[in-house]
């Protein structure tokens, strides 16, 4: 059986918006494993860059050097992100879409994924929730396309509506719809994975991750419960019932462990996995 990992990095869903709306592709995940809430590290600004880059890297600021939206300083050559690092070395294939421009091009310092195998950069045409939900629109698709066919070992799928529309509209009504239509996006990437020839012979470990939350008016960066609480989503192989305590830092160190490779002990991650395989 080959096994496979699809990270799903939604931005700016909070936890209790999440429990409360019906998502029945991620509830079908949480079923089937777990949902638990992550707190982001009291050393860690609630951030999208800092929490994506620990997400990405396995390591805290401290280490990968990513304080704010600006990349500038950082140590992601020392501490790359897991598609950079499995594709290096590990000669594994690898897959990540994005629409935020640090994570994909050198803009702000980044970007925070170095040199996937491949990649998807699709830029909103600009910065407003409809703009965002073309772009997540078009990121899926393009997705997808690669999920339902390609040799993929690892992959890192980001949605951003979620996160601009709350912070342009707050966190009512426009906020859920967006974060509906996170979840029915989540549904089609899971879809053209289920699509996929060989499914059969494939063993699949899906991860579905924010960063951060948001005060009831929009935004974030305090330390407030809604803005410091995260989630993560986890199904696949030994995944089964949520540890005490999950944390950012352990969402690479999964995907290591369900591809099946040791974490040398000279990357010197901070996470650690939390399947039982």
């Amino acid at each position: 059986m080959a096994d496979h990992v699809l990270v799903v990095g939604i931005d700016g869903v909070r936890l209790d918006v999440l429990r409360r709306l019906p998502t029945p592709h991620l509830d079908a995940l949480a079923a089937d494993g777990f949902l638990t809430p992550v707190e982001v590290d009291a050393r860690t600004p609630t951030m999208s860059g800092p929490c994506w880059a620990t997400v990405a890297t396995g390591v805290g600021v401290d280490k990968h050097g990513v304080w704010s939206n600006d990349f500038t300083g950082h140590r992601l050559d020392v501490f790359p992100d897991f598609a950079t690092r499995l594709a290096r070395q590990d000669g594994r294939r690898t897959f990540v879409a994005a629409g935020w421009q640090p994570l994909m091009q050198v803009r702000d310092g980044g970007p925070l994924f170095r040199a996937p195998s491949r990649s998807v950069y699709i830029a909103p045409a600009e910065d407003t929730p409809e703009a965002w939900e073309q772009c997540d629109e078009r990121i899926t698709e393009e997705a997808a396309g690669v999920l339902s066919g390609d040799d993929i070992d690892a992959s890192f799928v980001y949605l951003a509506a979620p996160d601009e529309t709350a912070h342009v509209l707050g966190c009512g009504a426009a906020y859920e719809e967006a974060v509906l239509r996170a979840d029915e996006r989540v549904g089609r990437l899971l879809d053209a994975v289920r699509s996929r020839p060989a499914y059969d012979r494939e063993r699949w470990t899906v991860l579905v991750v924010t960063d951060h939350g948001h005060v009831d008016a929009g935004g974030h960066g305090g330390r407030s419960v809604e803005e410091r609480t995260a989630w993560l989503i986890a199904d696949g192989p030994g995944i089964t019932s949520a540890p005490p305590q999950v944390r950012h830092v352990d969402v690479a160190a999964q995907v290591f462990a369900s591809l099946g490779c040791s974490a040398d002990r000279h990357w010197t991650l901070d996470g650690r996995p939390f399947s039982r395989a």
